[in-house]
């Protein structure tokens, strides 16, 4: 298309048109790029492919009348023969040749484009990305994710771990679809689902002394060396303001960023944590760490599923967020599982 007055002194623009396939080019030393149907460049395709009109109309369900209909069209806006016509034999001459080349990867990609939305719209066949802790990702997700794709084989998991507020952040760009996090201070613009409640308890070697039944008091807490996890994770700033309160300053205070490296190092009786039940389940079971209560009221965290506000859930999300708290129903969440004795 050709173009009169100040409009001739630039390359037409993506926008100048309403069809989604172009063809570079040049044009008196311009790139250009040349608006054409891709129907009419799958029906130059299909054409050249079966040497005919008559093969070719068999293939799109047409007429041949309505394929040479549109290869003239074709024609007319390329400004140049794309055929050479030889009885019913269509074969293509040196510009067809050009121009097959050029279109197929671009239609074959536009055909795969429209298959993958096909298949978004099956049941089971999508994809959900996830944010959770560190601690989820290794107690909760293993299992949740297994089930989940026995009852959804297509579908395209991610995994992202993180503190809170990476968590958060992920959500609110669109980085993640849902997120397992301690709940923030300011969920605006976010939608939260609750997940289960745990409680923050004092967890040691069983070689401690506060494996035995005596109180711990406010001066056990200032000598005794504690190994928390990161200083900018939820547990963290929990822990540190139940020991504000006491108006208590732990002697030392190890930040280690891994649950499993800090269970570690308190079996080796380096210091005592502070934990959930279910962060050291395993341990519990072997008697490799003992667990108390923090004081008589428990320190209490509450998860919650992240998502953005007004956004619809898919299949796989709501069958992601049912097994999740399937599996939080089985799991020890506070001292009702790991004993009673408290600080005095």
């Amino acid at each position: 298309m050709l173009r009169t007055g100040m409009s001739a002194l630039r390359p037409p623009l993506l926008t100048d048109y309403a069809v989604g396939t172009f063809v570079a080019g040049q044009m008196n030393n311009w790139n250009y790029l040349l608006p054409m149907d891709t129907r009419l460049l799958r029906m130059f395709c299909v054409v050249a492919e079966n040497g005919s009109l008559a093969a070719a109309a068999g293939k799109l369900h047409l007429t041949p009348s309505a394929i040479s209909h549109g290869l003239k069209s074709l024609e007319t806006q390329l400004s140049c023969r794309l055929f050479e016509r030889s009885g019913r034999r269509m074969l293509l001459n040196q510009a067809g040749e050009q121009l097959l080349a050029q279109v197929r990867p671009p239609l074959a990609a536009l055909e795969e484009a429209g298959e993958a939305l096909k298949r978004l719209g099956k049941w089971g066949r999508s994809r959900l990305r996830i944010g959770a802790a560190a601690s989820l990702c290794s107690q909760i997700l293993p299992g949740v994710l297994r089930e989940l794709k026995k009852t959804m084989p297509e579908l395209e998991l991610r995994v992202e771990s993180g503190d809170t507020t990476e968590l958060v952040e992920l959500v609110r760009t669109n980085k993640v679809d849902l997120a397992l996090a301690v709940a923030p201070e300011n969920h605006a613009g976010l939608e939260v689902r609750p997940f289960f409640s745990d409680e923050l308890m004092f967890t040691f070697s069983p070689a401690h002394r506060w494996a035995g039944d005596g109180p711990i008091t406010r001066e056990d807490l200032r000598r005794q060396p504690l190994i928390l996890y990161r200083r900018s994770s939820a547990t963290a700033q929990l822990a540190s303001e139940f020991f504000q309160k006491l108006d208590v300053v732990p002697s030392t205070t190890m930040e280690i960023g891994s649950v499993e490296a800090i269970k570690e190092l308190v079996k080796l009786n380096l210091g005592v944590s502070v934990l959930a039940p279910w962060t050291a389940e395993k341990e519990l079971v072997q008697g490799s760490l003992k667990m108390r209560p923090l004081g008589r009221k428990p320190l209490k965290r509450h998860w919650i599923i992240i998502s953005l506000a007004g956004r619809r859930f898919t299949l796989a999300e709501e069958g992601f967020c049912r097994l999740c708290r399937r599996h939080a129903l089985g799991m020890r969440l506070d001292r009702k599982d790991v004993g009673s004795n408290s600080i005095k």
